[in-house]
């Protein structure tokens, strides 16, 4: 396959997101054709080329997990030489992207009306923390902030347990998911109208938006929906590990749960039992009796027996074990690559698999500024001026 038959082959984005909300985004565009060229702070870049030490330093894993099929340039957007090499990329580009806190581009001179003035089709997509208005507009997004505000990392199986942060960061990926979202539905628009726009998603409102049937719930009924608290499900210590069962989707449930766990009894038979409300009121004792006959045997035996009462299961398992699974390998989620500095790279594919337009990998992360000389010389800088703008310290 030629990377012109790709979706997105001969759009022009320019890339100022840094961390993981951002270029989770801009990584997915890249994926599937854009030419993504990342605009990073001299010196230093991305702040995910330094949130953790490595020995490939400003090209650890995490910044390489983001950024590939992306192009560097290293320039100092706070110098007038430097914004106008910006407006210059803006010009001919068909998406700007970046996710600082509300009114920093503005502040720069990157705005979406300032950017608008150089190119009227400019789709200009912002995510922020919290949106570009109201009490909270000035607060930074991050992953935990917003678990917090959001209500995500209050709820969760028992009010006795203790509120702790999810440790994968869900809320950066949703919401870059949703701007990757916004991006390709302005696209969409313009090739329709010839208008571009402003694209705005904020990690408050992603946050929201995932718990929409718990939301309505609450609006509705005043009363709080728990998925993790079911009666029927849970997570269970095993000999050698643990499972989740989740006793649901089937006439009776707890029937086929009582034959699986090898119980002395029928729990379906006893009153107490006899309904879903029954075994909401009595969930602490069902857990319990869940509980100690897990805990018996191992992992493998509980997943089969339930398995064959096709009662939902799996083990709990680590990320090392997930990657290393048949599935992850059949379902090509892992890619290599061959990187300059940090030598060969495992990281993971794109989730979507198209059959006519499956994502490529063209290009590895950049070094940062590495493609600050091309860029410019695309943009009709001569040789002079970028040499020029080197000696200045606009461009590294």
């Amino acid at each position: 396959m030629t990377a012109t038959a790709q979706p997105l082959s001969g759009v022009t984005v320019i890339d100022f997101t840094q961390v993981f909300m951002g270029p989770s985004c801009t990584q997915m565009l890249g994926d599937y054709g854009a030419d993504v060229i990342k605009v990073e702070r001299p010196g230093t870049g991305d702040i995910s080329r330094t949130s953790i030490p490595d020995a490939a330093g400003l090209d650890n894993p995490i910044f390489l997990s983001i950024n590939r099929n992306k192009r560097s340039i290293a320039i100092d957007t706070r110098t007038e030489e430097g914004r106008q090499a910006v407006q210059e990329l803006v010009r001919s580009a068909d998406v700007v992207v970046s996710n600082f806190r509300a009114g920093v581009m503005e502040r720069l001179g990157l705005g979406y009306d300032a950017l608008r003035a150089v190119n009227p089709r400019i789709i200009w997509a912002s995510g922020t923390g919290f949106g570009t208005q109201g009490p909270y507009a000035h607060k930074g997004g991050q992953d935990a902030i917003a678990q917090a505000y959001s209500g995500v990392m209050w709820r969760r199986v028992s009010d006795d347990d203790p509120v702790t942060l999810y440790p994968t960061t869900l809320c950066d990926y949703t919401t870059g998911m949703h701007l990757l979202q916004g991006i390709l539905l302005a696209l969409l628009h313009r090739d329709r109208t010839g208008q571009g726009q402003k694209v705005e998603v904020s990690m408050y409102d992603s946050m929201l938006h995932m718990q929409m049937q718990e939301a309505c719930q609450q609006l509705n009924r005043g009363s709080e929906i728990n998925w993790a608290a079911m009666p029927l499900t849970g997570v269970f210590r095993t000999t050698d590990g643990a499972l989740i069962m989740v006793g649901g989707f089937k006439a009776d449930p707890l029937h086929h749960i009582s034959r699986a766990l090898e119980l002395d009894e029928d729990l379906s038979e006893r009153p107490e039992f006899a309904t879903l409300d029954l075994q909401f009121a009595h969930r602490a004792e069902l857990q319990q009796i869940f509980a100690r006959a897990v805990a018996g045997n191992t992992t493998g035996h509980w997943v089969k027996r339930l398995e064959d009462e096709d009662i939902l299961c799996a083990p709990v398992r680590s990320l090392e074990q997930t990657l290393d699974d048949e599935q992850t390998a059949v379902n090509a989620m892992i890619v290599e690559m061959a990187h300059p500095v940090a030598g060969r790279i495992r990281a993971l594919n794109a989730p979507l698999h198209l059959s006519a337009a499956p994502a490529e990998i063209r290009r590895v992360p950049p070094r940062l500024g590495e493609h600050g000389t091309e860029v410019l010389a695309e943009l009709g800088y001569t040789t002079e001026q970028i040499e020029l703008l080197r000696e200045k310290g606009v461009l590294r």
